[in-house]
């Protein structure tokens, strides 16, 4: 059975055994987290002035917000401010910066299920990231920029942690994934026909939900079941994620147990070094990961900017 942890003192290699085996950690808001989501409210605020972001959905067409957010949700990624406060938010969890990679930073958004539930307002369904070709080394980090409710907040499902779901992950590949459906998200806002993977089974249990304040971060395995809840509020939901996999665990293949992951590629590409933001993960860690479908015209690494062929 998982365990929830707030605000623990365990040290990091600890904890990661812990996300590893399925345990969930939430943690308060700091100084450096709020300068974080502070950053974001300053875009979103003045992307959809003179409106609240969280009530968009009242004022614009599904089109119109799908078309400010194809422009705010890049720009705050490549922030230069976001990756600085990233390192520092994981310093403040005891990191070792140069043994550390993360992910760029993604602004994250969930409309009333009505309005904009698709491309870039993707609303998950019940899902593992490892089927979508993540390592089961990655820990997945997750902050609210403004406060949650439990209609419009993530939704855990811990007790598949280590029970098999029957799902379709072998019909994704990362490296298809990226050159053919990642550039379009901005343009599915009435429905999403981009195939992905999903639960082919009815699952036996509601969706735990979380909700730490603005600024507070929940972080959980890679591995963990999980979901965007569908939002049944009047209130749009923005969250900040990121994901990260330490050094020692990439290279001794050290994670959560694979239970039905069948997805091939590998995101490992994406990772940066949080003590240099400018250093990737070695190619030659790199290729304990890869399976044989990574090719020249495909392998693509996101770093600043959105898409760049190796």
């Amino acid at each position: 059975m998982s365990a929830l942890f707030i605000d623990s003192n365990h040290d990091d290699e600890e904890r990661r055994h812990r996300l590893y085996s399925g345990d969930i950690f939430i943690f308060s808001a700091t100084p450096t987290t709020e300068a974080l989501i502070g950053l974001a409210r300053e875009m979103l605020e003045k992307a959809f002035a003179p409106h609240d972001p969280r009530a968009i959905h009242e004022h614009l067409t599904a089109e119109d917000v799908a078309s400010i957010l194809g422009k705010t949700k890049p720009a705050f990624i490549h922030h230069p401010e976001c990756k600085r406060l990233i390192s520092l938010i994981m310093q403040e969890r005891g990191m070792d910066l140069e043994k550390l990679y993360f992910d760029v930073p993604r602004m994250r958004s969930a409309y009333p299920s009505h309005f904009l539930s698709s491309g870039i307002a993707y609303a998950f369904h019940p899902h593992r990231d490892t089927w979508y070709s993540a390592p089961m080394c990655q820990i997945n980090w997750w902050i609210p920029i403004y406060p949650l409710d439990p209609e419009n907040a993530m939704g855990f499902y811990p007790g598949y942690f280590d029970v098999p779901v029957k799902n379709n992950s072998e019909i994704y590949n990362y490296y298809e994934w990226n050159t053919k459906n990642r550039a379009d998200a901005a343009k599915h806002v009435k429905s999403d026909a981009r195939e992905q993977p999903k639960p082919q089974q009815e699952l036996n249990e509601r969706s735990l939900r979380y909700l730490p304040p603005p600024g507070g971060i929940i972080a959980f395995s890679g591995a963990q079941l999980h979901e965007t809840v569908p939002n049944t509020t009047g209130v749009a939901r923005y969250s900040i994620d990121f994901r990260t996999v330490h050094l020692d665990d990439v290279v001794a293949r050290r994670g959560a147990a694979n239970v039905d992951t069948r997805s091939t590629g590998t995101t490992m590409r994406d990772y940066i070094c949080a003590a240099d933001v400018s250093r990737l993960l070695p190619e030659e860690v790199i290729k304990l990961y890869d399976d044989g479908t990574e090719t020249a015209d495909k392998v693509l690494r996101f770093g600043d900017r959105l898409v760049a062929a190796q």
